[in-house]
Parts: C-alpha cells; sequence; structure tokens
C-alpha cells in the first residue's frame, strides 16, 4: 500500500488509542434497536459538528450523513458503519471491561466499527484534507434483521448512480466481503372456520394446511446458477388439543447471492403458496424484508476493488483474508452493480449474544484500515 497513507495512519492510530477507547465506552451504552436509533444518530451528528464537520444531516430513515467536498459532485465514495444492534434494549446498555476486553450487546457488531468510522472521518475533517470526489461518511441505521437494510437503501435512493464506491465497516477482521448474501423473508398465515375435534373431525385445519406447504415448499428444487437456500424457521398456531387449528402461521425465507436466483425462487415460493389455496383456508403472505443479491457488478473492477482493500487489511493483519459471502449493507450497491466492500476492523467474538466481546488491543489496527482506505479518496499534498 502507499508509504505515506501507511505512515499518516500509524501516526494518528497511535495518538488517537485513548480518545477511541473512551469514545467506544460512551457510544456502546447507549441504546439502538433498529428504527429506534434516534439516540445514536443525535450523538454522532453532534459529535461530527464539534469535530468542525460543516455539513451535517439526519435524513428521514435516521441515517447520519456527514458530507465532504462539493455538494453537487457528479461521483461520491461513502464509508459507512451501522448505528443499530439486534437487540430491543430502550434503556442504557450494560457495558464492562475485563482481561483486556470490552464486552457489551452489539460491542463489535457494530459499534467498535462506528468508531473506527468517525475516528477516521475526524482525522481528514480537522487537517482540512481536501476529497478528490465527494465522500459522505454515513452512520446508517437499519442494518440488522428486519430492518432490511433500510438505512442504506434510502441512502441509495437519494444519491443514486452518483455514489461510485462502498465501504461498509462490519464484521470481525479480517473480513473483507465483495459479495452479497441476499434473501426474501416471508410470514405465511392460515385462517379457518375451526371447530371441535370430535364433532367436526375432518374441517379444515390451518396447521394441517400449513404442513401441507411446508412439504411442498421442501419439495423446491433451488436454482443452480448459485448456492440457494430455503428455510422455515418458526410455525406456530391452534389453541387446544381438542380442536381444529383456527389459525396458524408459519416464517419462511430463501437466500442467495444471485439476485436472478432470489427472483426464481419467488415465483416457485407463490406457486407453492397458490397450490394450498382453496383447501378450506384463507391464506395471507406478508413480506417481511427483501434484501438483495448480487447484480450486475463489473467482475473486473470488483475484483480490483477488493484486491486494493485486502491489501489494506493484510498491512496489519498477516493471517488469511476472510472473503466469504455475507449479508450486510453491501447488499444493496452490490445488487445496483456499485462495487462494495464489507470490512471488519475489530476482533472479537459472540457477535448477536449479550456476550459479545471485542479485542481492545485491536483497536488501533482497526483505525489504521478504516483511515488508510479513506485517504486514497483525499490529495495529501498538504500533509
Amino acid at each position: 500500500m502507499n508509504t505515506k497513507i501507511k505512515e499518516l495512519s500509524e501516526q494518528y492510530a497511535a495518538k488517537a488509542a485513548a480518545e477511541q477507547k473512551e469514545l467506544l465506552k460512551t457510544l456502546g451504552v447507549i441504546p439502538a434497536p433498529s428504527h429506534q436509533e434516534d439516540l445514536r444518530a443525535s450523538f454522532c451528528r453532534d459529535w461530527f459538528l464539534k469535530q468542525g464537520a460543516k455539513d451535517v444531516s439526519i435524513d428521514e430513515a435516521k441515517n447520519v450523513i456527514c458530507r465532504l467536498g462539493d455538494e453537487n459532485a457528479k461521483e461520491l465514495i461513502v464509508f459507512a458503519a451501522h448505528t443499530d444492534i439486534v437487540f430491543p434494549d430502550t434503556t442504557e446498555l450494560p457495558l464492562r471491561e475485563e482481561n483486556g476486553r470490552l464486552y457489551a450487546p452489539g460491542i463489535g457488531d457494530d459499534t467498535s466499527n462506528l468508531v473506527n468510522l468517525m475516528l477516521g472521518a475526524k482525522y481528514i475533517i480537522q487537517n482540512n484534507l481536501k476529497p478528490k470526489c465527494g465522500i459522505l461518511f454515513v452512520a446508517n441505521a437499519c442494518e440488522e434483521g428486519l430492518g432490511n437494510l433500510d438505512g442504506t437503501k434510502a441512502l441509495f435512493a437519494a444519491y443514486g448512480s452518483r455514489i461510485k464506491a462502498f465501504y461498509s465497516f462490519d464484521g470481525y477482521t479480517p473480513q473483507c466481503c465483495s459479495s452479497a448474501v441476499g434473501s426474501y423473508r416471508y410470514r405465511i398465515t392460515c385462517r379457518t372456520k375451526g371447530g371441535h375435534s370430535y364433532i367436526n373431525f375432518g374441517a379444515p385445519n390451518a396447521l394441517e394446511i400449513l404442513c401441507d406447504l411446508t412439504e411442498r415448499l421442501y419439495k423446491i428444487v433451488p436454482p443452480q446458477e448459485a448456492y440457494t437456500t430455503y428455510n422455515i424457521g418458526r410455525m406456530e398456531g391452534g389453541t387446544t388439543v381438542n380442536s381444529v387449528a383456527q389459525e396458524a402461521f408459519m416464517l419462511y425465507e430463501f437466500r442467495s447471492t444471485s439476485q436472478k436466483c432470489l427472483e426464481e425462487m419467488e415465483k416457485l415460493f407463490q406457486a407453492a403458496v397458490e397450490s394450498v389455496r382453496g383447501r378450506g383456508g384463507e391464506i395471507q403472505v406478508d413480506l417481511l424484508g427483501v434484501r438483495p443479491g448480487n447484480g450486475p457488478v463489473d467482475t473486473d473492477a470488483l475484483a480490483a476493488f477488493t484486491a486494493h482493500t485486502a491489501d489494506v487489511i493484510g498491512t496489519w493483519y498477516h493471517d488469511e483474508i476472510d472473503y466469504a459471502a455475507y449479508s450486510t449493507d453491501s447488499n444493496v450497491p452490490l445488487s445496483l452493480g456499485i462495487p462494495a466492500n464489507t470490512v471488519g476492523t475489530v476482533r472479537g467474538a459472540l457477535a448477536h449474544t449479550r456476550e459479545e466481546w471485542i479485542d481492545l488491543a485491536s483497536l488501533p489496527d482497526g483505525l489504521k484500515i478504516a483511515l488508510s482506505l479513506m485517504l486514497d479518496y483525499v490529495d495529501l499534498d498538504c500533509t
């Protein structure tokens, strides 16, 4: 990687270590369920303004957007990290430091990465580095679960094709994701007249109809163009052992790295649902969420983009890099054909559990990775 960028990143990470830890502890206790990120969003907006940023706003999706460079720039680069965590808490989150680790719900996914985004942006802002193009630093909402990537979807609805590259800081080092695992998620509800299990024996049973649908769904042969899966994760309904079930529901999803395969699976799913209509039950299908898969991205351009990111990661992380496909905010740009990487900037474990922890010693290297990627897009002649 560029020698000057490496040197500047190392100097700043050493200088910012204490601030980095304190910012993480402050941000780490602020609750932020998906769709309820208001407290974190307000904190991040105010923080960016205190660092000297001039153009900072919170959009309708609760994304915090800190813009650098010409507001009419035809080309934009996005650096993002999500503010939401998977837990529903709306009161202060528990946090503790122990044996070189920091424990808290969501501390690695994605609070630590958010801190590295913020501190990298601070360096560029306070050193008055001139962007080569427009840069958006985004603390985005709604990445987790049924947040359905709504924050990033809103960002691309607003800026569209002006965005030429996208980096999401998310997950653990050495993640360098350039392939999207897309998903469609549904709730299927069946309602019947029901009745007494003896007197009304043979009447349509909502549970039995959904079991029939289950069998049909599991006979689907998924498209072979890309690895494609499906799953029924929950089924519930009925009342008592001696009642014909009046109502039942199930949760179903299918996943693929290919948007084309996802669309084929949707057709197969809808056909299976149609095949059980008319069995005496009313079938209602609710789409819970869509995460798009890979779209028409230029494979050579994406490979070169990812190789550079991997080179930056490899400067401070010397084991094998994780190139696996994941479901992240990068799904949205990748589905639109825009080069994107999701990059982990912290070491830790137990994501999506209340026992999640991060290795405090990994924070400086994570900041080096984040800042080095950012410095590619600014003029360093003035440093």
